[in-house]
């Protein structure tokens, strides 16, 4: 749900989102509430009761807006800087679903009446944007991601940053020494186990010296 659909397409037609929709893992859609509106000039928002800075955002135009795509099983969200924080965990979750609805706010917020239609409010941070367009993508991008066979290989999302509690260890490429740093020999020496060892524990060492905080609720 966007007043601004042309923001999305670029973001979601590209790179791997746009590989797994031509593969038909996924497919996403925009719906505009503008056109919902009664009004003349399309108009969705009006002057707070009360006063006050800015406009909010309709219930009317928005409630027919998630009606009109709204199924048995979907799960509404509302994407929003006073929701739950987005994490991992919660990326995790929403890909289990069939079917999202990822709803944007703008100007200073929508009437507090059509809150009884999300069945959540979610925050991908502490600080306020222009519009919930950007928010959307980042959780589309999260939960995307997390379908089977959108990233070519499945243990790839589950090593990642915080797939398990902690950061992702290092990684190396080529060339093997780079402006006078070394690779560490450990990774050339076959040796799976060891290997493995030393991951986790330059995992743990990046976390401690990155996000110590994470160590206490970390697997």
């Amino acid at each position: 749900m966007t007043l601004f659909p042309d923001m999305l397409a670029p973001v979601m037609n590209a790179s791997i989102l746009g590989r797994a929709q031509k593969a038909g893992l996924l497919s996403w859609g925009a719906v505009n509430p503008r056109d919902f509106s009664e009004d003349k000039h399309r108009k969705v928002d009006d002057r707070p009761f009360g006063g006050g800075p800015g406009m909010v955002m309709m219930a009317e135009p928005l409630a027919e807006a998630i009606d009109s795509v709204k199924k048995r099983g979907s799960r509404v969200i509302f994407l929003s800087p006073q929701g739950e924080r987005f994490d991992d965990a919660k990326a995790s979750s929403l890909a289990k679903k069939k079917h999202l609805v990822l709803v944007c706010g703008h100007y200073e917020g929508v009437d507090e009446r059509i809150m009884t239609s999300f069945d959540e409010e979610v925050s991908i941070g502490d600080y306020v944007l222009t519009g919930g367009e950007l928010p959307a993508l980042v959780v589309a991008d999260a939960v995307a991601r997390k379908l089977p066979g959108v990233l070519k290989k499945e243990e790839a999302a589950a090593a990642e940053s915080f797939a398990t509690g902690l950061l992702d260890f290092p990684q190396y490429t080529r060339p093997r020494v780079w402006r006078g740093r070394e690779v560490p020999e450990v990774l050339f020496s076959g040796d799976h186990g060891r290997i493995a060892e030393w991951r986790r524990r330059a995992a743990r060492s990046a976390t401690r010296r990155k996000r110590p905080d994470l160590l206490e609720r970390a697997n």
